[in-house]
């Protein structure tokens, strides 16, 4: 998607992709860089997202690939009620947990270079981590099998009658302050790799690695070494008072038949688990780079899509309290889940924060991914990219 798709209008399509190669008349089908796309499938994908979301209401990009090339994208609704700007192609949404893909890229990177190891242990980098981190190795951190306590869990028994409000929305938690939570402890949650439990705690402290062990930021590291070199132009570590979001979409949420601005929270200064801004033209060109293995080789990468063991080599499940049944298999590599969808085999995401939900699934073997961005809670972007999934991939 290049510079010249981000200034059309609102409600139309934002792909010369899309309006060269679908005509949208009954039964047509129109052609892209060799690969056919049928008019009637592109209109089911815009009927999915349109009948959701109203014109002056916030919304959701959606980015469409197949075989390499675009064959859907476009915004819907608002990116701010307040200026009732557009959203398009360059509207950068806050990825939330999405982050941590990029946060997995910048320490296989690390690895790369040689300035790190996966065996690595949580104390070799941090020294005065307690001994519950020496048996804690930068491969349990970015799979969820280190059992680090869950910072938020952390930071509300450290309040107290005197401290009631020691993080809000105003007086963000930073990821020295995760740091400081961790090191208090006496111990985790359970042994590394005896069980796995979805960790933003873990990804907090993997973006405090990639700062330690590069020298600079963890912002400066991945402009540097990914989004530069990619040309992700919009995309960044959003850190506020230090740097701007571009084009930037605010969060929402739906109360009664009205929408509130809720964009930020206490936790939504941290980095490594979700501090990444982005849009749909800079995460083609990532997705671009991952199927031409731009920044590791194909060998480097298959640790990141490897399903992480447990000890004994049993399949990791979800725990209770999870956003899954509990008991549930789960496959979980460097960033990734990487459990199949009705025999697809695939590599996804999804991002839940304040104000904003995000979903980024690609499936490999079939050359398709799917990218939806919202900037509002009541849309279920695991759901609508489930409705595209069925359009475009053959039953198995």
């Amino acid at each position: 998607m290049a510079d010249r798709l981000a200034g059309l209008q609102p409600g139309a399509y934002i792909a010369v992709s899309l309006a060269i190669a679908i005509g949208l008349t009954g039964g047509s089908s129109g052609r892209l860089g060799g690969e056919t796309v049928d008019s009637s499938v592109a209109a089911k994908i815009d009927g999915i997202f349109s009948s959701a979301i109203a014109p002056d209401e916030p919304g959701a990009a959606v980015l469409v690939r197949r075989d390499g090339h675009d064959v859907f994208v476009r915004g819907y609704g608002l990116r701010e009620l307040r200026t009732k700007t557009a959203i398009d192609t360059r509207t950068n949404f806050r990825l939330a947990s999405c982050t941590k893909q990029f946060t997995a890229m910048a320490i296989m990177l690390l690895v790369h270079d040689g300035k790190l190891r996966y065996d690595e242990k949580l104390t070799e980098v941090f020294p005065e981590f307690p001994a519950y981190g020496q048996s804690i190795t930068i491969d349990n951190l970015l799979n969820h099998t280190a059992g680090l306590p869950d910072y938020e869990e952390l930071m509300l028994a450290a309040e107290t009658p005197r401290n009631s409000w020691a993080w809000s929305e105003t007086r963000q938690i930073r990821d020295s302050e995760v740091l400081t939570l961790l090191e208090q402890q006496k111990a985790g949650k359970f042994a590394a790799s005896a069980k796995w439990a979805y960790s933003n705690s873990g990804y907090v402290v993997l973006g405090l690695v990639v700062a330690k062990v590069s020298g600079n930021s963890f912002g400066e590291f991945l402009h540097q070494r990914i989004f530069a070199p990619l040309r992700m132009d919009g995309t960044l570590a959003y850190e506020n008072g230090k740097n701007e979001v571009a084009n930037r979409a605010y969060g929402h949420s739906r109360q009664d038949i009205t929408w509130k601005q809720t964009d930020q929270s206490s936790t939504s200064a941290t980095l490594g688990d979700g501090g990444i801004y982005s849009s749909v033209a800079d995460l083609e060109k990532w997705d671009e780079a991952l199927a031409r293995q731009t920044l590791l080789s194909e060998s480097e990468m298959q640790v990141a899509t490897t399903s992480a063991k447990l000890s004994g080599g049993a399949q990791p499940k979800w725990p209770r309290d999870s956003d899954r049944p509990e008991g549930a298999l789960v496959a979980y590599g460097f960033g990734w889940f990487l459990d199949p969808y009705q025999g697809h085999a695939r590599m996804w995401h999804y991002g839940d924060t304040r104000g904003f939900h995000t979903y980024i699934e690609r499936f490999v073997d079939d050359r398709v991914t799917i990218v939806v961005l919202c900037n509002r809670t009541d849309l279920d972007p695991e759901a609508l990219a489930g409705k595209i999934a069925a359009l475009l991939l053959p039953l198995r």
